[in-house]
């Protein structure tokens, strides 16, 4: 898969169906992941409203963090206020130990959050045992593409050390390999279920067939998160990565 340009990612670009198909995969992505009873579900998403919606949607009790620092991002109006609350913060202090059963960390979440040892200590600490974290984190095949595009190319060396990425719109962001990735939830205690990028089917092939066949979408996306591999992190824009608390 080709590294995907940057004003693609931001959604001006011209890959409409690969996107569509792309936020179908993440949606049934979830949909697969969560827990089959009713749960108390911590969204650190960046409170745009679409992850919490549809854990409330299925039944379970959202507490979305708007983080007062992604400037751009003010509370979504909420679906369902009996089933999701809101509050503002850029920390979970305001939560004790043990107290959720689900955390998502959508939306790049621990990519934005450059200190993503400590974000990850915090989600690890509010989990109860046997609670599940969700988290997405852009790759190192992204963080590459981006240096490149700014002609960076000094900097594309692969080492075992962080790689923090310069966005040209002033942003940084924090790309990882699947390795970095597993140490990273290890290291805050938590047991890596799996590792995977989220898509590895190519825009041009995600076009030409619902070109072909627009009704083909369902189809794609189950051929996506029943073939592809865990811990592949040579190809895709973002990883995800599904963890437990022993």
């Amino acid at each position: 898969m080709l590294p995907i340009p940057a004003e693609e990612l931001n959604g001006t670009g011209t890959l409409g169906p690969y996107w569509t198909f792309y936020r179908a995969v993440a949606s049934e992505q979830l949909s697969r992941w969560l827990p089959e009873g009713p749960s108390t579900v911590l969204d650190l998403s960046g409170g745009r409203g679409r992850w919490s919606a549809q854990a409330a949607k299925a039944g379970h009790r959202v507490l979305e963090v708007v983080d007062f620092r992604r400037t751009g991002e003010g509370p979504a109006p909420l679906h369902d206020a009996s089933r999701v609350g809101q509050v503002r913060s850029d920390d979970l202090r305001f939560l004790p130990d043990g107290s959720v059963d689900a955390v998502l960390a959508e939306e790049r979440a621990l990519s934005i959050e450059l200190m993503a040892e400590s974000a990850i200590a915090d989600v690890a600490r509010v989990l109860r045992p046997g609670g599940r974290a969700l988290v997405s984190v852009d790759s190192l095949v992204l963080g590459m593409a981006i240096l490149a595009e700014q002609n960076f190319w000094a900097h594309l060396r692969q080492t075992g050390e962080v790689m923090l990425v310069p966005w040209p719109d002033g942003s940084i962001t924090r790309c990882f390999s699947s390795a970095q990735l597993r140490e990273l939830l290890t290291g805050a205690g938590l047991e890596v279920e799996w590792i995977r990028p989220r898509t590895v089917l190519s825009p041009s092939t995600v076009d030409h067939v619902l070109a072909s066949d627009p009704r083909a979408l369902t189809w794609l996306v189950n051929t996506e998160l029943d073939a592809h591999p865990d811990d592949d992190d040579t190809v895709g824009i973002h990883l995800v990565a599904s963890a437990r608390r022993p």
